[in-house]
């Protein structure tokens, strides 16, 4: 079975899996992950973090980019492009965020480009899946694949799972990226 094939019906069980847990369960993982991040020093003292803002049910990040966000961290939040790139811009409070295409908030500041994050310690991405050698499983469009190939040498580079999608394998094509890491509200932070 070929690696395309091999995603899209991960993705339909990962995504089926979702839908099934209540908001009492996403509200729990979203404190869980928010701890745990909160607690890696290159992330609350490395100056630029860039997050996701979690929609529907994924697993949450918006405690997340508050708490980054109270602890002076400079945080970027994406910005869907129509090319499928994504740009960056300033986290300034809830108030700065307004609806977007897809069910997305996205900050309403000035954009700093594609090419925002090489400077960023860290780079917080959605992943319907990890295994232990950082491969992640996207939602298939392939926007934080180039994100992750634009990031620093240095820069963390964490995906976001609930704690049943760190898993063996996850199929790959050779546009993808590994991350540094993931964290799941069970285990916590872990690097590879």
């Amino acid at each position: 079975m070929d690696g395309a094939r091999t995603k899209g019906e991960m993705r339909r069980r990962v995504l089926a899996a979702r839908r099934e847990l209540d908001e009492g369960a996403r509200d729990a993982a979203g404190s869980a992950v928010r701890d745990a991040l909160l607690g890696v020093p290159r992330l609350i003292m490395g100056g630029t973090v860039a997050v996701y803002y979690s929609v529907g049910a994924e697993p949450n990040t918006r405690k997340l980019v508050a708490g980054l966000h109270r602890h002076g961290v400079y945080v970027l939040l994406p910005v869907l492009l129509d090319s499928g790139e994504l740009d960056w811009a300033s986290y300034e409070g809830p108030d700065s965020l307004a609806p977007a295409g897809r069910g997305l908030l996205e900050p309403t500041g000035p954009r700093h480009g594609v090419d925002a994050v090489r400077g960023a310690a860290g780079v917080v991405c959605p992943a319907l899946a990890v295994d232990a050698a950082g491969r992640r499983l996207g939602r298939g469009a392939g926007c934080y694949d180039r994100v992750l190939g634009r990031v620093g040498p240095q820069a963390l580079t964490l995906a976001v799972v609930y704690d049943s999608e760190l898993v063996e394998s996850v199929p790959v094509e050779a546009h993808d990226r590994p991350v540094r890491g993931v964290v799941t509200p069970g285990g916590g932070v872990r690097l590879f």
